[in-house]
């Protein structure tokens, strides 16, 4: 990965880590305060006949990171193309 120069590298990076940031914010969200603290709170709703905190807990958390990790992957795509650092 060759930067034009040093501030477009330190651009580069810091747009990755707020982009980092903003999506382990979700997926802790999703994750720890859905799936454990406000479980009580989420079970007086359901979904598909399943309580909502269970269902955070065993799959909504799951359908939920891979789709973090299908966003990063586009987010990075476009930032690489961004800074012309895209894989050829």
């Amino acid at each position: 990965m060759a930067f034009e120069n040093q501030e477009k590298a330190k651009a580069y990076w810091q747009e990755n880590l707020r982009l980092m940031g903003i999506l382990l914010a979700i997926w802790f969200t999703v994750s720890y305060l859905f799936g454990i603290v406000l479980v009580d709170v989420l079970n007086a709703f359901t979904i598909g006949g399943a309580k909502l905190g269970f269902w955070f807990s065993q799959q909504g958390a799951i359908y939920v990171f891979v789709v973090l990790i299908f966003v990063y992957v586009w987010r990075m795509n476009v930032l690489d193309k961004k800074y012309n650092v895209e894989e050829e």
